[in-house]
């Protein structure tokens, strides 16, 4: 097993430290919860360790239906080890049901169901505010070559298609969700993590919000949503 070393690099929700082989990083989930860039801070009780679950069941379950991901093997409650990647500064956002800023961005309805799957690029800069891009906006700016972007974006279609059907047998609409792409010697794979921090998740009954949507809106039972929606993954609260 891989030595945890220095502590490399610390976002919003997670840590990533060295270990005593270079291609190999320690990925650490936090409580801390933000929304709308950063500018609301607060935490959610355990929602390290439910993230890590999360996202160790789902790189497991792409993985096994040939999606090529960081993941390498959980390690502990919040931590996993995956490969080091050299993060594209994309972020891809995939949309099914039209929610948050599809909404606001242009005035649609809530909820609507979307024809076929948008696929949105964000840059991936937090002083700017993540702004959204076109495919051009990519290449011209260097963020990633225009093989990369067609490549990640095939990708994102096929692990929509496999996480919608995964989750609506959980009784989970999967609305939008972000995904990160980086590369590990030469090669585009899957990173970041895949959780209610970074899907948007509704009841396929009720459509209640079971996301970080709860936090954001400052709906109430937010520790809960997050258990919830690890039973549905895991079967264990």
């Amino acid at each position: 097993m891989a030595e945890k070393k220095a502590l490399i690099y610390e976002g919003k929700a997670k840590k990533v430290f060295a270990t005593d082989n270079a291609d190999l990083v320690i990925q650490d989930f936090k409580d801390d919860a933000t929304a709308f860039n950063g500018l609301k801070k607060g935490q959610i009780a355990d929602k390290g360790v439910v993230n890590n679950t999360i996202s160790c069941a789902l790189f497991t379950l792409l993985e096994s239906k040939g999606i090529r991901t960081h993941f390498v093997k959980k390690l502990s409650d919040r931590e996993m080890l995956i490969k080091h990647l050299t993060i594209l500064p994309v972020e891809l956002v995939v949309r099914n049901i039209a929610a948050g800023s599809l909404v606001k961005r242009y005035g649609i309805k809530e909820g609507l169901v979307l024809e076929q799957p948008v696929i949105e690029c964000y840059f991936k800069n937090d002083a700017l505010g993540d702004p959204l891009m076109n495919d051009d906006h990519v290449v011209m700016f260097g963020l990633a070559t225009r093989e990369q972007l067609a490549e990640i974006k095939t990708q994102a279609t096929k692990i929509n298609e496999i996480l919608k059907a995964y989750f609506l047998e959980r009784n989970l609409k999967l609305v939008d969700f972000k995904l990160e792409f980086g590369v590990h010697k030469g090669e585009v794979l899957l990173g970041d993590e895949i959780s209610p921090d970074t899907c948007r998740f509704w009841d396929s009954v009720t459509n209640e919000k079971m996301d970080k949507d709860r936090f954001r809106l400052d709906l109430g039972l937010v520790e809960e949503t997050y258990h919830e929606v690890l039973s549905r993954i895991t079967g264990k609260a």
